[in-house]
């Protein structure tokens, strides 16, 4: 694996790089955003650890500028915890989200989960719910008529919840399923994206069922 380590604290930088080389990974590095994205267009990764707060270009700005031209998976690493740090982090396309200060072992396990998730093979099908049509094939969503824009994990729960419609999922499924591991994974993360997802269903939302104390439903009949 290759794998981009972005953060202008060359302390960190070096505690990553020792644990992805350990695994037997190859590091590369950015000391900001702009040098993140020049390297990004210049070489494939399988995956980038951006630092938020950076001199130049800010680690948010760097993705929103690499996913016009890559798919590269993207795990955003912030001491910034608050939730609309965090969603706005997946609104422009990352795939993942740590907050500092973190372990590297962590990251290290985040890193296998979304390059695990991007090798996966969709499940074919096409699924109509009332106004909600749902391609996997072809990777689209449209609400009466119109293409849904959603990030990644977005595409991904929906297509999670409509392949097991009338299933109860846990918030542990959710995150076992979709993310690709559930020791690392916290429920807001899973209830953030649920809150994004159903913004975009507008009135379809009424689909996704929240059981209390327990996780979610997809149920199109009453």
């Amino acid at each position: 694996m290759k794998i981009l380590i972005v953060d202008d604290e060359e302390m960190i930088r070096a505690a990553l790089r020792e644990y992805v080389e350990f695994e037997g990974g190859e590091a590369d590095e950015a000391q900001d955003g702009v040098e993140a994205v020049q390297k990004c267009r210049e070489n494939s990764y399988d995956a980038v650890l951006m630092d938020v707060m950076m001199p130049r270009l800010d680690g948010f700005s760097a993705v929103k500028e690499i996913r016009k031209f890559s798919s590269v998976p993207v795990i955003m690493l912030s001491a910034r915890s608050e939730e609309y740090d965090k969603l706005f982090g997946f609104e422009i396309g990352s795939d993942d989200y740590v907050t500092k200060p973190f372990s590297p072992k962590e990251v290290m396990a985040r890193i296998h989960a979304v390059m695990k998730r991007g090798k996966r093979e969709e499940r074919s099908g096409v699924y109509d719910f009332e106004g909600l049509h749902v391609d996997i094939t072809g990777r689209t969503v449209t609400v009466n008529g119109e293409r849904a824009e959603l990030t990644p994990k977005e595409y991904e729960l929906l297509f999670y919840f409509v392949q097991n419609e009338g299933v109860a999922l846990s918030r542990e499924n959710l995150l076992n399923k979709v993310w690709g591991y559930d020791f690392y994974g916290d429920d807001r993360t899973v209830d953030t994206h649920i809150k994004m997802l159903r913004g975009n269903l507008k009135e379809y939302r009424k689909f996704i069922l929240t059981l209390r104390g327990y996780g979610y439903k997809f149920e199109s009949h009453e």
